[in-house]
Order: C-alpha cells, then sequence, then structure tokens
C-alpha cells in the first residue's frame, strides 16, 4: 500500500523568489509565488519543487560538512558544457571541487549544491 504520492522538496533559502527563478530557468518550469514561499511547475503539474524564506539562512559548505548540505538536487543535460554556460549566465557558481568526470557540481544563488550530470 501506497501511504504517499507526489514528493515535493522544500529548499530553505535567504530570497524564495530568487532561488524559484533560478531552478525555474534551469528545467523551464513556471514559477508560483507566495509571499516567501514559491514552487515551480512543468506545465503538466506532474512535479514541483518548493523554496521558503527563512530568515537567518546559513548557506552549505559544500565540499565540508561544517553546514552540511542537506539536500542537493542532480539534472540530467545532454551536453555538460553548454548547460555549464546556461546556469553560469543565470546565477550559479561553478564549484572549486569537482569529484567526478559525467556530473559538475554548482551553487545556486542560494549557495545549495547541484549537479549537472549525463549519467
Amino acid at each position: 500500500m501506497t501511504i504517499a504520492m507526489y514528493p515535493n522538496f522544500v529548499y530553505d533559502c535567504p530570497d524564495a523568489e530568487r532561488l524559484a527563478e533560478f531552478y525555474g530557468e534551469i528545467l523551464g518550469w513556471r514559477v508560483e509565488n507566495r509571499e516567501g514561499w514559491c514552487e515551480i511547475r512543468p506545465e503538466d503539474n506532474s512535479n514541483c519543487i518548493s523554496f521558503q524564506t527563512v530568515e537567518n539562512y546559513k548557506a552549505p559548505t559544500w565540499p565540508t560538512q561544517d553546514v552540511p548540505q542537506q539536500l542537493h538536487l542532480d539534472v540530467m543535460v545532454p551536453n555538460l558544457d553548454e548547460a555549464e554556460l546556461e546556469v553560469l549566465k543565470i546565477g550559479a557558481v561553478k564549484a572549486e571541487h569537482q569529484p567526478g568526470t559525467t556530473f559538475r557540481v554548482f551553487l545556486d544563488p542560494a549557495g545549495h549544491p547541484f549537479c549537472l550530470c549525463t549519467s
């Protein structure tokens, strides 16, 4: 028996609208803003990622665990070089430490790590 359906990840961040716009741009999803709480969804509403504004937010310190990353998003891309250029244009920062070759680690505008992956 399924206990629950339709999981939704919620990111704490200093500016929910800014982070929703960032990930909405990466995924091509629309942004819904509800003052301090934003959601992004694809046109078919099959998924949702939420963002909530948190006072005194502390960004993860990846790859150290001084402030743990707690969660991160991996997204599949057809070409790492092209995808890297696009995420950098909209506010991502490439992480100094790159531990693999089939993915690249970036930090979103709130400091959360996320990965562009080819497999």
